[in-house]
């Protein structure tokens, strides 16, 4: 089988405050809303993944955060801006707020919005992941069947 180029790779944060998730709702002109976990691309600037995560929620929360985790890692087919075809990984990471100043917010998502992004909170339980359209599916699923687990990522023995 052929392996596939990896064009994009992302950072998004699982981001726990208390026992709520911290999640975006994307509101686009003409689409359904959807919630997605705060993160985005990694760029040529970013030493590392997790960097990358930093920065960002910096960027869409002005938040801190602790007890950063791999979680999760989802792969999609995706194109570049060129049209060549490979795929997007997406490094899911669990994490604690620490802090979160949105008027610290900043970057495209603040500066030029498509739509509206709204920060909301959800109970970290399966009723609250059941009661809103997280994106992508896979990480829905994922969530929905591995609550425990996520909390055990947390857990003090883990080491």
């Amino acid at each position: 089988m052929t392996e596939r180029p990896v064009v994009k790779r992302t950072a998004r944060a699982i981001l726990l405050d208390g026992d709520d998730m911290i999640l975006i709702k994307r509101t686009k002109p003409g689409m359904r809303p959807y919630w997605i976990t705060p993160g985005g691309g990694v760029e040529p600037g970013d030493t590392t993944v997790v960097d990358a995560l930093h920065r960002e929620l910096d960027e869409e929360l002005g938040a801190k955060v602790v007890d950063v985790v791999p979680a999760f890692v989802d792969t999609v087919e995706h194109n570049t801006d060129s049209g060549a075809p490979g795929v997007k990984v997406q490094h899911f990471f669990l994490c604690r707020l620490v802090s979160m100043d949105i008027a610290r917010r900043h970057g495209p998502e603040v500066e030029e919005p498509c739509g509206v992004y709204e920060i909301v909170r959800i109970p970290f339980n399966r009723v609250g992941i059941a009661s809103v359209e997280v994106v992508p599916l896979s990480l829905r699923h994922y969530l929905d069947g591995n609550i425990e687990g996520m909390r055990a990522l947390h857990a003090p023995d883990l080491g």
